[in-house]
Parts: structure tokens; sequence; C-alpha cells
């Protein structure tokens, strides 16, 4: 099947690996223009360069936080300066930190406002008048399964992602007309390095190897397995194509059957 996302131009944020890798490479396969980013100016030149000699297109890697507000004005006005225009743009980012209500103090919820929910309101707030010019749009926030399935590890998390499931249906509803759908992707247990940093934490809480822990895990849901970065990138990909042109406010987990409530 074709996607039509040939020549398009898609920023991928958090791309030097996980799952904003996947979606970039994925996205790279269907022959777009891709820009990355990540903190790390030597990994995400390095992805970037591996990137594009895994899929023959053109990859600009570029080091920012985004977290800061200012660098993701220079990230998007990079797709800008090298492709004149920004069709796709994958919100992601690293998770927030992690703890219990008694020992979060207030800077470390502040640092979560900042890189879960200002990162996606500000990459959108960039991207959306140079969406609206050309009339063709794809957003696609990559999120949790704890938007929808509060996760008590996770508190900051499962505070947080919930309001960009909100955002995600508000835009939506306000950019359909000028061709713009705003979608998000809920990832399951998927076996990235932030899952395995996290499994590493639970399972020696629980005095589990790491191999134990997992399997364990495995059993709690329904496919048997944890998924793999690439089936989340491949599903960014379909959100961001011309035959996902009516599939607008969506909030689509990719869990494996994990959640259990009806969505």
């Amino acid at each position: 099947m074709d996607l039509g996302l040939k020549n398009k131009v898609a920023l991928v944020a958090a791309a030097s690996q996980g799952l904003g890798r996947a979606s970039a490479v994925a996205l790279a396969r269907e022959g777009a223009c891709v820009v990355i980013c990540s903190r790390s100016e030597e990994k995400i030149k390095k992805a970037a360069a591996e990137i594009a000699s895994q899929t023959g297109t053109t990859v600009v890697p570029v080091a920012a936080d985004v977290s800061n507000a200012q660098d993701i004005v220079r990230f998007v006005q990079t797709a800008v300066r090298e492709f004149g225009k920004v069709d796709v743009l994958v919100n992601n980012a690293g998770g927030p930190p992690t703890g219990h209500i008694l020992n979060l103090p207030d800077d470390e919820w502040a640092r979560g406002v900042q890189l879960t929910l200002m990162s996606v309101i500000r990459m959108v707030r960039e991207v959306l008048p140079h969406m609206q010019k050309q009339r063709w749009g794809r957003i696609i926030s990559i999120v949790s399964i704890a938007a929808k399935q509060p996760i008590n590890e996770l508190l900051i998390s499962s505070t947080l992602r919930p309001g960009i499931l909100g955002l995600t249906k508000v835009l939506a509803n306000q950019y359909a007309a000028d061709n713009i759908t705003v979608n998000t992707v809920c990832p399951g247990l998927i076996l990235t390095k932030r899952q395995e940093e996290l499994s590493v934490s639970r399972a020696a809480d629980r005095k589990m190897t790491l191999e134990e822990y997992l399997e364990e895990s495995a059993r709690t849901i329904p496919a048997g397995r944890l998924g793999r970065p690439e089936e989340v990138g491949d599903v960014v990909t379909f959100l961001a194509s011309e035959q996902a042109s009516y599939i607008n406010g969506v909030n689509l987990l990719v869990d494996g059957g994990s959640a259990k409530g009806i969505h």
C-alpha cells in the first residue's frame, strides 16, 4: 500500500532511540524526509546517519531538548529552512520523573509538566500555521497506556497524559476543516530502553531478575508478549498517511490488549 508520504516532511521528537526512532524509520521507509531531534548531538547525528543509510531518504538531525521552548522553535525552523514546509509532527518525549506523592517535590512535577505536556503544546503551536497554510497536516502524539489506565508507579505520567488526550480531541475538532488530523498513540508494554530501566527497578523491588520480571509481565498481556518499537512506529506512520485522513481525535491503544476498560 502506498501511504502517500513520499516527499512529505516529518518532524519526530526524541528520535535517537526507542519509539521516536522506530517512528522515524517507518516514516523514512515510506519516502518522507525526516527531521529528528534529541538532547544528545552525538546520538542524534548517529541515528540520522543510520536511518538515512537504512532507508535511502533524507534525515536531518537537530540537537534539541523538547522541554526547552527555544529548542522547539529551532527544531521546527530547521525543518522549514531545509524543506520549506512541515507535513507531519510526531510528538514524543522521555518519561517524566517517577515516585510517590509524598516524595515528589514541586520541581519534579514542574519538570514533568515541561517535558510531557508543554512540549506537546509548544510543538503543535509551532507547526500549526504551516499546516494551515498548506491545508494538510498530521499531528500524532505518542503518550502511554497510562493516559487511559493510570499506573501507580507513574504518578506524574498518569496525571499529565490524560490532559494530552483532551488537548488532542479539542485540536481535532478545531482544525479538521483545514485537513489537519490530530491523534494520539498510547503504547502499552513496549520493550524500549525506558521500559528496561523501569523493569530493572521493579524487578529489584521484588527481588526478581529482569528476565523473571519480563516473563511475568508478558503473562499479564493477552498477546503473551511485550510489544516491539517497530509496531508503534508502523501505527504512527499509518496515522500520518493519506489513507488515515478520516481518522481524527482518536486515542489509539497499541498494547496487545493490556488495557482492561472499554475505551
